[in-house]
Parts: structure tokens; C-alpha cells; sequence
């Protein structure tokens, strides 16, 4: 007997979420039968879709994650949810005072804030077929990502103004990108996306997600919008308590008083989840309500929860944020009204994660040491980065960079290779990548090299070729291996037995560096080729496809699609260790990015790999 297909795709999330793709060797369970077939052609053209109150599911949280919006035991008190004719009128009279004209609405068919001409990928880059299969992809795909590179990309894609795929409805495909960007940490661009799509074309798909991106941006203003027609779609609690909230951002403080009490009576929220709606509430205009927030009991962050107390600068403590993935605490790394001390270990999440750029990293940690009430460690790691940029000598200034790159992560994640905090390189690529290149910076060169690419100054990291030849060890052979990667064009010699050696020198556990390399290299076409067949050989490379996550990532790169093959290349990344990504997974997520036209990401997916494996 045939499975139903809603069936068998649940079945699949339950798997995917349960175990680490990376350990099982590979991402093939993720992929739906016949993904990357040619679909057939369409029999009619393609209707607008229209929002209707039936059923495609909400999303599940992630793994670990916040769970969506309150504990689930309010769902049944949900049911009591007044919604008589006369609430129907008053919604639509609403949504009739706000509706767009004809002439404002936007397109389904093609969604996303980041346009070609803003650096968003071609309309096409998700392709036009197996729109259901991709956003299956997208709900049971584990983020964040290993490589800060792939998650930046990926993030790129999600956000493009892309055509939506002919099998799915724009709102639904909205949805699922928008759920999968929140789940790498990028709140604000997951709210920035459904934002893309008008109110009164909402699924009860997007209207689920819209709270939750409002949330995680601690943004619960952002909801009031949508209230009129969510509660045709959801009876979610949250929504009801929303209108307390909005009532109150209105000023209608009776209103609002009047539907707390109602919550509170009815049972629909109860212990912290309703002390925090009150207590935003409280931070409207006339409100004269006081409600002091107390944590105790509370075992676990929700994003009803996360959202609240960051709208109200309510500290969170810091427990609560390891009952959740570390995409939460990028969350915290922009909520508007934390202090910048509050937001601290978040930054440093959100640097790591690519949430943050390098540059919005520097700023940030310059501007937390010139605060007033910065204690002394916070202000002397200011000073760091400061003489790391302005130093009177160059051996001053990567003496700084050194102690920054070493400098214990304010999230408490674990060093790498040569004990550096890969999350702290990119605050300092610009002032690597101004440095003159010198072979007295000995064992710093690699991480110097490192943190340019982080930032992707591939042209200033060039300059080094001149010097790497003149360094011992293990810093002449990690600098090598990033600059035969990351470069734009190899300035280096890349023999076969100046690759043989650099993996015969390789110390790490089963040479995977050494072998990564190799992969690396192979995926982006610059092994020589009268060696290229034995160094495969020899590194347990194969370069066919023989998995479904193989084929459907170099098809995709075949036709060049790139938001696809972003997509997928993350797929073959998700976990938080290095040493789990086989060399065989390297290759054909570089590989796949440098044939879809992406090879800027793909030298600087390698590079990332040559620093932080080890």
C-alpha cells in the first residue's frame, strides 16, 4: 500500500530533527522522492493564489529551540476564543479600512526585499519546479550551519526576490523561508520577509510564522497589523493575547484591561506567559500597570517568552537560553531596547553564525568599551580591538589581534584549531587586511589570513603569497592551504607533490585536513591534472554522485539555481563540529557553488574548512 504523502513527509521531519544528518553520513534522507526530476509542464496557467482558513501545518520548532509561542496547554483553553458574527464584522470593517488598492498590491509570484540591483540572486534561482519539496527541505533542515560562509549565502537566497515555484502558493513558500531564517538567527530578515507579502493574502501557514518573526525581533508591535484577519485563521493564544497588547499600544487601556482580564479568567494564559503580556501591556501609552517579572519555576524559553521580556528589556536568565539553539541568542544580538551588555553574548553568536558582518562586529565592541558603566574586562577587550586597528607598529597590533582571536568567547562556545575563537576573527579582518605582509608574524600568519577571509578580502590575504614560503611548520602549511583556497587565482605552486606533502604532513585525526584539502581543491578545479586522479585516489575522493543529496546538488548547479544550491550546500552542513563534515561533502558543496556561478562563497567555504578543521 501506498504511503500518503503528508504522512511520509512527517515521518521525514520527525527523522530529520531526531537525528544529526552529518552522522549519518550523509543529507539524503532530507531530499522528497523525485526532487530534481524534471516536473511536467503545467496544464493552465497559474491562478493567484488565495488565503483560505483550512489547514497546511504550523511549523515545528526546531531542535533544540524555542518552542512557538506558549506552552501548549493553552491550545485548549484557545477554544473558548469569543468569535461571534459581531467580531466577524468588526474584523472585516477593519480589514476594509486597510485594505490596499488593487493598484498597490504586490505579486505572489514573485517575493523577497533583497532585489538584483540591492545584491539579491536572479529571480530564478530557486527554479520554477518543486516549490512543496524545497520548502519540505526547508521546514526539517537543522540550523544553524557549520560554515558562517554557507549561512551567509543561504541567507542572501532566502531574502532575494525570487519567482515562487509553480507547485506552491507565494504565501506558503514565504512562510517556509522566512521559518528557516529564523532558525539560522536572522530575525530581522525573517520579519523583512513576511512583510514582503500583503495581510489580506496571509495562509494560516504565514500568519504562524509572522508571530514568531515578530517575536524573535521582539517586535510584538508588528502583530497589530495583522490582527484583523489572524483570527479567522488561528485560535493560537497568542493572538488574543496580542489584542491586549495592541489595544494598549493604542492607547484603549480599558480594552486592553478589559481582554487581560478576560485571559487571565478564561485560563488562556497563565503564570509567566501572562505576567509578560501584562507587563507589555503596561508599556503603552496611559497604562498605569507595574508587573515585576520573576523567573522562578520557569524551566524553558519560548519565543512568546524571549519576545516579551526583549520588547521590555526584561533581563533573561542566561539558563533559560541553553534550554533553546544558539540561533536565539542571535535574536538577543538585535533587540532594539537590551542594553549593549545585555546583547553582548548574543553578538558574539550572531558574529560566529555570519548574522552580523565583521564591520557591524568591530563597531559593536568599540561602542560597548566607551560606555560609562563598562567594567574593566569589558574595557580593557575594547582597548584590544582598538590597538589591533591603530597600533604604532605592526608586531603591536597583531599582538592585540592575538590576544582578541584567543579571548574566550562571551557565549562560552569552544576554541578551535590553535585556540582561536573563529567567531572573534571577523571584527578584526579589516585591520588584518591592512597590515604589510610580513614573515615576522611567524605562527600568526594562518589567523591573519583567516581573519581576512572571514570578511572576504581575498585581494588584501594575495599579498601573503609572497611570504608563506619563508615560515616553518605548522604555520607555513595552514597559511598555504587557506591561501591555495581562498584566493581569487592560486599565487601559490599547486603541485601535486606540494599537495601530497601538505597531507602527508597533516596531524589531525585521519589527515582530514590534509584530505579536506584535497577536496577542496578538486571542487573548485584547481588540482594539477596529471595528478588529479591519484590524489583523489588516495584521499578517498569520488567525484560521481552516487547519493540523492549528490545528485540533486549538482543538478542544481547544472542549471544553475542558485538559491537551490545554497540551500542544499547548507543541508550537507547542518551540526556545530567541523571534524563530523567528511571531505567528500566538502567537495561537492564546493564544487556545486563554484558551477552555479558562486565561487566567491566557494573559495570562501574552503577556506573557512582549512581554518577550522584541525
Amino acid at each position: 500500500m501506498q504511503v500518503p504523502r503528508t504522512y511520509w513527509l512527517a515521518g521525514l521531519s520527525a527523522l530529520a530533527l531526531a537525528i544529526p544528518v552529518l552522522a549519518q553520513g550523509g543529507p539524503e534522507s532530507l531530499l522528497p522522492e523525485g526532487f530534481g526530476e524534471p516536473a511536467p509542464a503545467p496544464s493552465a496557467p497559474r491562478s493567484q493564489p488565495t488565503p483560505t482558513p483550512s489547514p497546511p501545518a504550523t511549523p515545528a520548532p526546531a531542535a533544540p529551540g524555542p518552542t512557538p509561542t506558549t506552552a501548549a496547554a493553552l491550545n485548549e483553553a484557545a477554544a473558548a476564543l469569543p468569535g461571534g458574527a459581531s467580531n466577524a464584522a468588526e474584523g472585516d470593517e477593519i480589514a476594509e479600512k486597510y485594505d490596499l488598492p488593487p493598484s498597490a498590491r504586490r505579486s505572489l509570484d514573485l517575493i523577497g526585499p533583497l532585489t538584483p540591483d540591492l545584491g539579491g540572486l536572479d529571480a530564478g534561482a530557486f527554479g520554477r519546479d518543486h516549490g512543496k519539496d524545497l520548502a519540505a527541505i526547508m521546514r526539517v533542515t537543522r540550523a544553524p550551519f557549520l560554515s558562517r560562509w554557507a549561512s551567509i549565502l543561504l541567507r542572501r537566497a532566502l531574502i532575494s526576490q525570487t519567482e515562487t515555484p509553480r507547485d506552491i502558493g507565494g504565501a506558503d513558500w514565504t512562510a517556509d523561508r522566512a521559518w528557516l531564517l529564523l532558525r539560522m538567527g536572522e530575525a530581522d530578515n525573517a520579519r523583512l520577509l513576511v512583510q514582503s507579502v500583503d495581510s489580506d493574502q496571509y495562509t494560516r501557514r504565514l500568519y504562524a510564522v509572522a508571530m514568531q518573526a515578530h517575536l524573535a525581533a521582539a517586535d510584538p508591535a508588528g502583530l497589530c497589523p495583522l490582527l484583523p484577519r489572524a483570527r479567522d485563521f488561528t485560535d493560537e493564544p497568542g493572538w488574543f493575547m496580542a489584542q491586549a497588547i495592541c489595544a494598549s499600544f493604542s492607547a484603549d487601556q480599558g480594552t486592553a484591561s478589559a481582554l487581560l482580564n478576560q485571559a487571565q479568567r478564561r485560563g488562556i494564559a497563565r503564570g509567566i506567559d501572562y505576567r509578560l503580556a501584562e507587563k507589555t501591556v503596561g508599556a503603552g501609552p496611559n497604562s498605569r500597570r507595574s508587573v515585576k517579572i520573576e523567573w522562578d519555576g520557569v524551566t524553558n524559553l519560548t519565543s512568546w517568552r524571549f519576545g516579551l521580556a526583549s520588547a521590555t528589556n526584561v533581563p533573561i536568565p542566561a539558563a533559560l537560553y541553553t534550554t533553546v539553539g544558539p540561533q536565539v541568542r542571535a535574536w538577543e544580538a538585535r533587540a532594539p531596547l537590551l542594553t549593549r551588555t545585555q546583547r553582548s553574548p548574543g553578538v558574539a553568536v550572531a558574529t560566529r553564525l555570519g548574522v552580523f558582518s565583521g564591520i557591524a562586529s568591530r563597531d559593536f565592541y568599540a561602542e560597548l568599551a566607551d560606555e560609562e558603566d563598562a567594567d574593566d574586562a569589558v574595557t580593557a577587550r575594547g582597548e584590544l580591538l582598538r590597538t589591533a586597528y591603530t597600533g604604532a607598529s605592526a608586531a603591536e597590533r597583531i599582538g592585540a589581534m592575538r590576544q582578541w582571536w584567543t579571548g574566550a568567547s562571551a557565549d562560552g562556545w569552544w576554541a578551535g584549531p590553535g585556540d582561536v575563537h573563529y567567531g572573534n576573527l571577523p571584527a578584526l579582518a579589516r585591520a588584518a587586511a591592512v597590515l604589510p605582509a610580513t614573515e615576522a608574524a611567524g605562527a600568526d600568519t594562518p589567523w591573519l589570513i583567516a581573519a581576512m577571509l572571514s570578511g572576504g578580502y581575498d585581494n588584501q590575504a594575495a599579498r601573503w603569497s609572497a611570504v608563506v614560503n619563508r615560515l616553518d611548520g605548522a604555520a607555513r602549511e595552514r597559511s598555504w592551504a587557506l591561501l591555495a583556497t581562498g584566493l581569487p587565482s592560486p599565487q601559490i605552486g599547486l603541485t601535486g607533490d606540494r599537495i601530497g606533502s601538505f597531507v602527508s604532513q597533516d596531524e589531525s585525526e585521519g589527515k582530514q585536513l590534509g584530505r579536506s584539502l584535497v577536496a577542496a581543491l578538486a571542487g573548485l578545479g584547481r588540482l594539477p591534472a596529471s595528478d588529479r586522479a591519484q590524489l583523489l585516489r588516495d584521499n578517498g575522493i569520488e567525484t560521481a554522485p552516487r547519493t540523492r543529496w549528490q545528485r540533486a546538488l549538482m543538478a542544481a548547479a547544472q542549471r544553475r539555481e542558485a538559491g537551490t544550491v545554497a540551500l542544499l550546500a547548507a543541508v550537507g552542513m547542518q551540526g556545530s563540529n567541523w571534524r563530523a563534515l567528511p571531505p567528500q561533502h566538502l567537495y561537492f558543496i564546493v564544487a556545486a557553488l563554484d558551477r552555479a556561478g558562486l565561487n566567491p562563497y566557494a573559495r570562501m567555504v574552503a577556506a573557512e574548512a582549512m581554518a577550522r578543521i584541525g
